[in-house]
């Protein structure tokens, strides 16, 4: 018998701008900007890790950080060069424009440009929503619901998004914009993540409309 890739995946299904896992626990992801800290003066980096703490002690829930590292992909800025470098119709701008890509071009072959994104997962699950004694009845009989049935889903999800606003709040006041994944964004880091060639290569599939909620 064949496994798919779906087989190995602990996600069941994306929808809302959430991430619903097999064990039927939810999940969302912010997307977190960074910023220079070494540029910052010594009162600036004492006040964010001063922001930055009291944050980690607000906090009455776990969340997970994740750093991606990918190699960057600047393709489509090289054909837009080359583009203009052909629409050009002063012969030595478009000599400079050709040297110019053909430096860009050179300088990543020989240097390996990585950019990184900043994530951050925000969980919840059924059992938080019912209540502790809810859970407890709930777990003697079944560790994992079968299902979510769509008012168990829309409770939980709206108090992963309280969850959500507050993580954002918070962050903001260290100085980072910090900005909810939607489903089509959910689908496309999930993508990324499994098939890393092809999106350095700056292919991306189509994704159906609808995703974009």
């Amino acid at each position: 018998m064949k496994l798919s890739t779906q087989d190995f995946l602990e996600i069941d299904q994306i929808r809302e701008g959430v991430i619903v896992l097999k064990n039927r626990t939810l999940r969302g992801v912010i997307m977190v900007s960074s910023l220079n800290f070494a540029l910052k003066s010594e009162e600036e980096q004492n006040a964010i890790l001063y922001q930055f703490q009291n944050f980690l002690n607000s906090l009455d829930f776990s969340c997970q950080i994740i750093v991606q590292s990918r190699k960057l992909n600047i393709t489509g800025y090289l054909d837009k060069l080359k583009e203009l470098e052909k629409k050009q119709e002063n012969e030595l701008l478009k000599t400079q424009t050709a040297e110019y890509r053909k430096f860009i071009k050179n300088l990543v072959q020989e240097e390996t440009i990585m950019t990184k994104s900043f994530y951050l997962v925000v969980p919840f699950s059924l059992f938080e929503a019912e209540g502790v004694a809810a859970a407890k009845g709930l777990f003697k009989k079944q560790k994992t619901p079968s299902v979510l049935t769509e008012e168990q889903f829309q409770r939980c999800k709206a108090q992963l998004w309280q969850r959500i606003e507050f993580v954002v709040m918070g962050l903001r006041r260290c100085g980072l914009r910090a900005i909810p994944l939607t489903t089509l964004e959910l689908v496309e880091l999930f993508w990324t993540l499994y098939h890393p060639e092809e999106a350095e290569a700056g292919y991306h599939p189509e994704f159906p409309p609808e995703l974009s909620i």
